[in-house]
Formats: structure tokens, C-alpha cells, sequence
């Protein structure tokens, strides 16, 4: 996917996670924060590619990550964003990040991650296993009117999505999946509100 599109993904996704009140931070955020930190994040999984927006202007980190990983490698995987998380919440510097522009954060580096699921190469999220998961609607090429018009869809989505609505009245997660998600949160964040 181009950067273009991963930033309309981006603001389309930050939108619609706000809205959808994924989490209180993101509920009672600032919509500035919350869309600030979805972009600013956006592109940092392309840092392993020296050719990418991201890659070509911090070259002395995009060069090292991509003889390391290789592109799309460690930094499309759920091990980045773990890692991610948890260099967040270590507060080095308290107060240094709000609370919902991290959470912002968050959503704009998984977005990328999901956009780019949508291309035939797919992401390895479980890296080092190299199994690769996609669901290839997407050709990954510049000026692709496609993806343009996919990522330009999801915006308008996600603007006309009803405030605290979630993404579908008919979707239910038992109640075995909440316990466990509140348990991953609560030792992710712990003492914060979430």
C-alpha cells in the first residue's frame, strides 16, 4: 500500500476507533490527540524499507532495521507492537504522551499493519514465523485507483459512524473473550485507566 493510502486508512481508522469507543481513553480523548498520534504512527512500520516515505529520509535507521528484518518483517508482526506498548507505558518521562493520543498511537501503527494485509504480500504477524496473513483485495502498486478509492470508503465510513455505536449491533464477543481482553489490558496498563 502507498503512503497516501496508509494515512486516509489511518485517519479513517482513528475515526472510527474514537467513535466506536474502543477504549475510555479514546472515548473522552481529545479528537486532536487521538488523530495526531493515529498519523504520526502510520508509516513506522515501513521504517524496514529504505525505499519507503518513512525509509528515505531516516535512512540511518531504515538501512540497519532492513538488513536485520527485512522488509515487512519484525516491524509488521504483533511482536512490534507489544514491544510498542510496552516501551510506552514504561514513562521514562510521565505525561510525556496523553493518554488517547497513545491510544491513537496504537491504532495508527495497527492500521498500517491491516492495510497491509489487504496487499497479495500480506504481513507476517506472527513473526519470526514467516507464515503470512492476507486477504489480497489490494495490488500493491503506486497510483493504485483501488486502493485510493478502498481507503477514500473507509473514511467516509468511519465519518458517518453514530458516536458509541459499535461496528455492528449483531456483533457479540463472549463473555470468556472480555475476561481475558480486561485481564491483557489491566497487566498492559497497569493502575491506568483505560
Amino acid at each position: 500500500m502507498t503512503a497516501e493510502g496508509h494515512l486516509i486508512f489511518a485517519l479513517a481508522s482513528t475515526i472510527l476507533a474514537k467513535k466506536m469507543e474502543l477504549s475510555p481513553a479514546l472515548a473522552q480523548g481529545d479528537w486532536w490527540h487521538i488523530i495526531a498520534g493515529g498519523l504520526l504512527t502510520c508509516l513506522l512500520p515501513d521504517i524496514d524499507h529504505p525505499h519507503s516515505f518513512l525509509g528515505q529520509r531516516l535512512k540511518w535507521l531504515s538501512l540497519p532495521i532492513a538488513r536485520m528484518f527485512g522488509h515487512r518483517g519484525f516491524t509488521h508482526s504483533l511482536l512490534a507492537i507489544m514491544g510498542g506498548i510496552m516501551l510506552f507505558t514504561l514513562q521514562v518521562t510521565p505525561g510525556l504522551i496523553p493518554l488517547d493520543a497513545f491510544h491513537g498511537m496504537i491504532i495508527g501503527y495497527l492500521s498500517h499493519i491491516i492495510a497491509d494485509m489487504l496487499t497479495p504480500a500480506g504481513v507476517p504477524l506472527l513473526w519470526p514465523c514467516r507464515w503470512r496473513f492476507r486477504l489480497p483485495i489490494l495490488q500493491s502498486q503506486k497510483g493504485n485507483q483501488l486502493e485510493r478509492i478502498l481507503c477514500l470508503a473507509v473514511l467516509v465510513f468511519a465519518m458517518q459512524h453514530p458516536q458509541g455505536a459499535p461496528l455492528s449491533d449483531k456483533m457479540t464477543m463472549p463473555d470468556s473473550v472480555q475476561i481475558l481482553w480486561h485481564k491483557v489490558r489491566g497487566s498492559l496498563f497497569p493502575g491506568q485507566r483505560i
